[in-house]
């Protein structure tokens, strides 16, 4: 039975994008294929689960909740071990995902409610450009007509050009976009009015786009 390793499980309010205040249990699996400039995720420390225990563990967590929040790190990496566990959950399923690995996607599809797929600027991220590979996986997640919006986290020096990109992407599959100021230490990292300038420079090419940034990092939660 294959095992994985797991960060941390706990009950907290969502606190971005469009489900920001449900409350959801989110799990949160170690590893991932990038390595993002402004990831705040420390991976010591983890649990090792079975599909098995993990039921056993999250089994009585779930009475408050609104949905199961898969997060990590990448929990498309473990595809194998979530359509093991994934049947044992009575929730919606919210899948948070960067949105780099369709052929995982097709694998667990069935399974999963909602998306929140990052796409990632080169300049907030410092990955190389990422966005036909995005493209092939939000076909893929339209294809199976699943909910999904994007989420792009950026700072003050987004390029026109990456713009033009996120908002042909959005138009493409007829997704909404989530703009999310960048923090450090928790705190933002972009303006208000470069926010707002950021937020109308989008709104010009595609209107479903919508400025959230981390709620739970002003509430002070988890």
């Amino acid at each position: 039975m294959q095992k994985v390793k797991i960060k941390e499980i706990f009950t907290s309010i969502q606190g971005e994008g469009p489900y920001v205040g449900y409350n959801q249990l989110f799990i949160r699996f170690c590893e991932c294929n990038l390595k993002c400039q402004y990831c705040d995720t420390d991976f010591n420390g983890e649990m090792i689960f079975t599909p098995q225990t993990l039921k056993e563990y999250t089994e009585n967590k779930l009475t408050t909740v609104h949905s199961i929040s898969l997060t990590g790190g990448e929990p498309l990496l473990f595809v194998d071990f979530l359509n093991e566990y994934l049947p044992f959950a009575n929730k919606p399923i919210y899948l948070e995902t960067n949105a780099t690995l369709p052929k995982e996607l097709e694998k667990i599809i069935d399974r999963v409610d909602i998306i929140s797929a990052d796409i990632k600027l080169p300049s907030a991220s410092g990955m190389p450009s990422l966005f036909e590979v995005h493209d092939r996986f939000f076909e893929t997640a339209k294809k199976h007509a699943k909910e999904i919006f994007a989420k792009i986290v950026f700072n003050e020096k987004i390029t026109h050009d990456e713009i033009v990109q996120c908002t042909d992407l959005g138009k493409k599959h007829d997704i909404e976009l989530i703009l999310q100021p960048q923090t450090v230490s928790d705190k933002p990292y972009v303006s208000a009015k470069k926010s707002q300038e950021i937020l109308n420079c989008f709104l010009q090419k595609y209107p479903h786009t919508r400025l959230i940034p981390q709620v739970h990092k002003f509430l002070g939660v988890e």
